[in-house]
């Protein structure tokens, strides 16, 4: 439950899901193609909320953007980002794979995307509205990257639905600390509840 008044919703880990954004090695890794490095440094806070869930029954659910080698299925993405038209995030390589400090388990659903809205032309809808049984799944944490893209964006969606959005502001990593705090500002004033990692645990 909520310990301030003033919150727009009470927390309750029972009906909620974790959605772990993005945090493949293309993004990750150091040089790669698309580094964003606060991600990486964050990914022992990130291991924290993926273990706190685990812990006490909360379903994981990993995003993985997925380009094609074959024909260019993000023809917008990549005329903004031309240097994904040669290279990053293929299907089958060694870089759309989830880093392995926050590998999933198995049986934890993994959801390929081609677009930022981790809702868009996915089942991840599907997956939220059954993984605890049907229409249990009522919020959703969301970590990764990038905070103010995939992450950003795939919170906007789950309000558009209904979905309570408890965005960790230490376990999302951003292309910079001005993007990062200007998606936090606007996620706390209107789509969601900005927490700490550590509030987040408190709530638990």
């Amino acid at each position: 439950m909520s310990q301030h008044g003033s919150e727009p919703w009470p927390f309750d880990k029972e009906r909620a899901a974790l959605l772990v954004i993005d945090m493949q090695g293309d993004f990750v890794d150091e040089g790669a193609v698309m580094e964003v490095a606060m991600a990486r440094h964050r990914i022992p806070i990130m291991r924290q909320v993926v273990e706190l869930c685990r812990a006490t029954g909360v379903p994981v659910v990993y995003t993985q953007h997925v380009l094609s080698d074959h024909f260019n299925i993000s023809p917008l993405e990549t005329a903004y980002q031309p240097r994904l038209k040669a290279k990053g995030m293929r299907e089958g390589s060694a870089g759309t794979g989830i880093v392995a400090e926050l590998a999933p388990l198995p049986g934890e659903v993994i959801i390929k995307k081609h677009r930022y809205d981790a809702f868009h032309n996915t089942q991840l809808e599907t997956v939220l509205r059954n993984i605890r049984g049907a229409g249990q799944v009522d919020t959703v944490i969301i970590i990764g990257t990038v905070t103010s893209i995939c992450c950003e964006s795939t919170a906007r969606s789950a309000f558009m639905r209904d979905y309570k959005v408890a965005f960790v502001s230490d376990a999302n990593g951003g292309l910079d600390e001005a993007s990062h705090n200007a998606t936090l500002a606007i996620i706390g004033k209107v789509f969601g509840r900005v927490v700490t990692a550590a509030e987040l645990e408190s709530l638990f």
